[in-house]
């Protein structure tokens, strides 16, 4: 047997074939001896080969068990931990914990029921939260039509926002030519100081002695949506309160004069920057039913909003309401152009008062959220004002 064909054996074909060269040495020449010799170092060689790929193999295949044990333990460990979260804060026994430490403010009963710090979005508490509750706060956000188009951020204390004033356009170079000059930029910075937005209710005694899911969707129901309503209102003065000029801390917001009719809203775009993509219209509903009366009064079924989305706020003045100079819409992308940064996240801090009105057997109730708002980006918004 050639060596070529040695090297192609398996264990089976090694051993038939040395009992073949055992069996024809007892009637072999000298020449025939000596290439027998040399076929069985052959074959000694080639099970060292075979034995040295079964142990690779066997190693191979540890490796891999080992990994494929640790992989399944770690993922059910994490899906364990995860599940065993989930489902323990929303069990009616940490429920009555929860509302127990929203009206104490002691959270021993929660943290006794679960180790983990919260785990939903955001950080909606300083532990974990039922889920039905960060339900509640996050409709209260999206509810209110304005802040749920607001870009956010959770970044702790006061976040400082860089914007451009004024720069030089991009330059074309030859090649050859001399250099391009240098690029006259200038920058402001926007300082978002968080405030705390404070709403406060009474609720009775029979209120308050109400538990777990029942006591908790009272409260938050209450007070969240109106929250977030004030942080509306407040980004709508920062707006109004911007000069039509950026300075070095407020983007500029420029300023259309005019009286509802059917191009305002379309003048009132040509004043945006490039930047401001997705512009909705914020306005009061009385002043919705002035541009809407221009409407049924012209000869063509023409929409004076050009297509956007209006977002009803009564905080700014209605048209009819408004004096020479003062804002009755305001035309904008909220989502490039204002910021809330939430630096304890998007959950609702409770006081109770006990004491104040306890002749009148009610409980005062405050709720605080700490959020910093302001106008980030100049030309993001365009307000609209009353024409003499």
């Amino acid at each position: 047997m050639t060596i070529d064909e040695i090297k192609n054996l398996d264990l089976d074909a090694i051993e038939t074939r040395k009992g073949e060269i055992a069996d024809a040495l007892e009637n072999a020449t000298a020449e025939q001896m000596d290439a027998f010799d040399v076929e069985l170092k052959a074959i000694e060689e080639r099970k060292k080969e075979i034995a040295q790929e079964i142990e690779q193999r066997k190693n191979n295949m540890s490796e891999v068990i080992r990994n494929i044990d640790s992989v399944v333990v770690e993922k059910f460990e994490e899906r364990g931990n995860k599940m065993a979260n989930i489902e323990i804060r929303n069990t009616p026994e940490y429920i009555e914990a929860y509302a127990n430490y929203v009206k104490t403010g002691n959270d021993v009963e929660c943290r006794k029921l679960t180790t983990e710090l919260d785990t939903t979005p955001n950080g909606t508490g300083t532990v974990a939260v039922p889920e039905f509750v960060y339900d509640i706060v996050k409709t209260a956000w999206d509810k209110e039509g304005i802040m749920s188009l607001v870009r956010k951020t959770y970044l702790k204390g006061t976040l400082k926002v860089q914007f451009e004033i004024s720069g030089d356009d991009a330059q074309t170079h030859a090649e050859g030519a001399s250099a391009v000059s240098e690029e006259n930029l200038v920058l402001g910075i926007v300082s978002l100081t968080p405030i705390s937005i404070k709403k406060w209710i009474s609720i009775s005694d029979e209120v308050y002695d109400l538990r777990g899911e029942q006591f908790l969707r009272y409260i938050y129901d209450e007070l969240a949506y109106r929250i977030a309503k004030k942080a509306a209102d407040l980004l709508i003065a920062k707006i109004e309160a911007c000069g039509t000029v950026s300075t070095t801390t407020c983007p500029g917001v420029p300023k259309l004069q005019d009286n509802p009719a059917l191009d305002t809203i379309a003048q009132a775009l040509g004043k945006l920057s490039d930047e401001a993509a997705n512009p909705v219209i914020i306005m009061n509903k009385a002043t919705w039913s002035a541009f809407k009366a221009v409407q049924y009064a012209g000869s063509y079924p023409i929409d004076p909003f050009e297509g956007l989305d209006v977002v009803f706020n009564n905080s700014v003045r209605a048209y009819s309401a408004a004096t020479t100079g003062v804002t009755y819409a305001i035309v904008g992308d909220l989502g490039h152009g204002a910021i809330a940064n939430f630096p304890n996240g998007e959950g609702i801090d409770f006081k109770f008062d006990e004491m104040s009105q306890k002749k009148l057997d009610l409980i005062e109730v405050l709720g605080r959220e700490y959020v910093g708002l302001g106008v980030v980006a100049p030309g993001a918004f365009v307000k609209v004002v009353k024409e003499a």
